[in-house]
């Protein structure tokens, strides 16, 4: 390959958005029939044909959204001289083809994703390599050997406190809804807890769905016995909190702002994966919960409506820490990079001080009150993935944990069990309503701020989108 000009070019906005344009215009002369030509160009370097692939399976597999990975797969592609690529990924499956033209036939690759772990350090790492080489600053053997290290490197925290943030989640969720320090630290025993049965699951090849179901059944147990043990000694506990922070950390936040974002990208396969993979989450969550909380009922455990933990619309300095430690909490788990901790820890405050206040101030319903908050939020992230050249999800998804509906879906799943099936649907059906508020909310955003972007990865501004281009908006 011959040496890039753009070696030695010092990484700045004016030379990104110049490489962009570039590439934007030979896409857009493809485009069209009368920029299309037969003539042959040098045959590409397999090499760089299985670094494309391989980057956009990691990022993929790392919990990125479809839309980004096709971007960033072109980019490279731009980057690597890879002649007349397209690029092709679903929810499982990656394919590249490219074409030098003349007398030789196309040339096509395709990696399978089999396994995911969420991994928002690895993809923050990647994006960091797409655009070094997108800027010129990274040759083929060096974005190669970049790969490797990332592909090796170890995790910015250990396993254990991964499995600690998963369990902060519950007991920050059960502080935010009204429990005492006691319930806080039964909520994080019971989550860890409950994570380390699924574990246990994976590693015997369980399907995923009954390890979701475990993890619920162990966390609701306990946190019955403690409701059991409180109504017995007169102790006076939420211990109900229990259970509604083990929903909030279990809750497919991801997911579900995935399948939105890749439903208005356009890519539409990915989106009903994505959104059937919430559900069945949801649907063994409700499982594990329901089926626990019957029994209960059936056992003679008191429980009662009329009590259920729930924030409401409260600013306490409780709830405000509660929310903050949610968010980050989350964000651990997530293995977001330590730095970018803060700045979520902030958003989780931001978004439900702006969703109480739209309740209390508008007398809303709580649906309004997410969509704001999640629109703020969206726009809040993707301003601060721009400016700190970072992707976006790593602040969204952890920053809207804290609207995640784990008192409303444990209110109708009680309201069920105690005979009220349709007061529980009801609540159920407002659970996925605020879900899909979130997501929707959180999209919004990154649209309203998309609007007005000049470029992206691979020239991801208002301009470029295949999904846009189908549209109205192309005229």
């Amino acid at each position: 390959m011959a040496e890039n000009p753009h070696q030695q070019t010092p990484l700045n906005e004016n030379n990104l958005l110049s490489r962009l344009r570039d590439w934007r215009a030979a896409r857009e002369s493809e485009l069209h029939a009368d920029g299309l030509d037969d003539d042959p160009v040098e045959m590409p370097d397999p090499r760089a044909l299985d670094l494309v692939l391989r980057v956009g399976e990691l990022l993929l597999a790392s919990g990125e959204a479809t839309e980004v990975v096709s971007e960033a797969m072109l980019s490279l592609s731009v980057a690597f001289e890879l002649p007349r690529s397209e690029v092709s990924v679903t929810f499982t499956a990656i394919t590249l083809s490219t074409h030098p033209g003349g007398d030789h036939p196309p040339i096509t690759g395709e990696r399978v994703v089999r396994r995911r772990t969420l991994d928002y350090f690895r993809v923050n790492q990647l994006h960091t390599l797409v655009q070094d080489a997108a800027l010129g600053m990274l040759e083929l053997e060096g974005a190669i050997a970049r790969l490797r290290a990332i592909k090796q490197a170890r995790p910015p925290y250990p396993n254990w406190v991964i499995v600690t943030g998963f369990g902060l989640i519950a007991s920050s969720a059960s502080l935010m809804v009204g429990g005492q320090l006691l319930v806080a630290a039964a909520a994080f025993l019971a989550t860890v807890l409950g994570d380390r049965a699924s574990a246990l699951l994976a590693r015997r090849g369980v399907a995923e769905f009954y390890q979701m179901a475990a993890a619920a059944v162990t966390a609701s147990t306990i946190g019955v016995a403690l409701l059991w043990a409180s109504a017995q000694m007169d102790l006076g506990l939420q211990a109900g909190a229990i259970i509604t922070g083990n929903i909030m950390a279990l809750l497919p936040g991801r997911p579900l702002v995935s399948s939105l974002q890749d439903g208005v990208s356009g890519s539409f396969v990915s989106a009903s994966a994505r959104l059937l993979e919430t559900f069945f989450t949801l649907g063994a969550i409700v499982s594990g919960v329901g089926a626990v909380a019957y029994t209960a009922v059936r056992l003679g455990v008191n429980m009662e409506l009329d009590n259920l933990p729930s924030a409401g619309t409260a600013v306490d300095v409780p709830v405000l820490v509660g929310a903050a430690g949610i968010a980050m909490a989350f964000a651990v788990s997530l293995t977001v990079p330590p730095r970018m901790l803060p700045s979520i820890g902030v958003l989780g405050v931001v978004i439900w001080l702006i969703y109480a206040g739209v309740r209390i101030a508008l007398d809303t319903p709580p649906i309004m009150g997410t969509v704001v908050g999640a629109v703020v939020i969206g726009m809040a992230g993707h301003w601060l993935a721009m400016r700190s050249r970072r992707p976006v999800l790593p602040y969204v998804i952890p920053a809207i944990a804290p609207l995640l509906p784990g008192s409303t879906l444990y209110r109708g799943l009680l309201e069920i069990t105690l005979g009220h099936p349709v007061d529980g649907l009801l609540s159920v059906a407002e659970a996925v309503a605020i879900g899909l508020a979130l997501g929707a909310g959180v999209n919004l955003g990154g649209e309203l701020v998309r609007a007005f972007q000049r470029g992206g990865l691979a020239g991801s501004g208002r301009r470029s989108r295949p999904a846009a281009r189908r549209s109205r908006g192309a005229y």
